[in-house]
């Protein structure tokens, strides 16, 4: 056998063998497929939705859950970042990092509390930001909260209040307690995050997103 021949077969045995293993641990990005983006009509995809769906992916990952068991799951996000998401999400499944759930914000008819108080990590869902006519992070799917319950966005008002989201999370906001899920500037989700170059808004002054990454 040449050299030559001996080279290609070990190339094409490498490349089987990581195709093989992408497969098996359940990790890709497509386009969206008809049956998904089905399921997000009239929901996170409204009928004036201003994203085109060739701007979007649809991403499946695996994950371990709270009960330490492993489970599919799927984001929908801005091709900009899809690959991004999918390396990281690689790496917490390699880590045994733990996630509440993984699903389409659809699943919960798009409103944002519910999937929050379920602890579900989402990222696109068409909305503006609260107040004015801006379209989010998230509308255009550049943004994704993480473990939201554990992770609550904390807004303080004028009148001093403080406004929780999801509103069930006001035992996680003391983060100087330890918890589940907890993401600080030690945590890997949150190290992974940020070498990938996205921005972290437990770093913002008002309002705390401890749950958001965007880029």
């Amino acid at each position: 056998m040449t050299l030559k021949r001996i080279l290609y077969l070990s190339f094409f045995i490498l490349y089987l063998s990581l195709f093989t293993l992408s497969a098996e641990e359940g990790f890709s990005v497509s386009a969206l497929p008809d049956s998904i983006f089905a399921r997000m009509q009239g929901k996170s995809y409204p009928t004036d939705c201003r994203i085109a769906r060739s701007e979007l992916r649809y991403v499946q990952v695996l994950y371990y859950g709270l009960d330490e068991k492993i489970h599919k799951g799927e984001i929908i996000c801005n091709q900009k970042i899809a690959d991004d998401l999918a390396d990281i999400f690689l790496q917490l499944y390699q880590a045994r990092y733990p996630m509440g759930s993984v699903r389409l914000i659809d699943d919960f008819d798009a409103n944002d509390e519910r999937s929050m108080q379920a602890n579900n990590t989402s990222c696109f869902c068409y909305r503006v930001v609260r107040g004015s006519a801006r379209l989010s992070k998230h509308a255009q799917g550049l943004a994704i909260d993480i473990n939201p319950l554990y992770n609550p966005c904390v807004r303080t008002l004028r009148d001093g209040q403080r406004r929780i989201e999801p509103a069930t999370a006001t035992p996680y906001i003391k983060r100087s307690e330890a918890f589940p899920c907890r993401i600080d500037h030690q945590d890997l989700c949150y190290r992974l995050f940020i070498s990938h170059g996205f921005r972290w808004g437990g770093d913002w002054k008002n309002p705390k997103d401890y749950q958001h990454f965007e880029k």
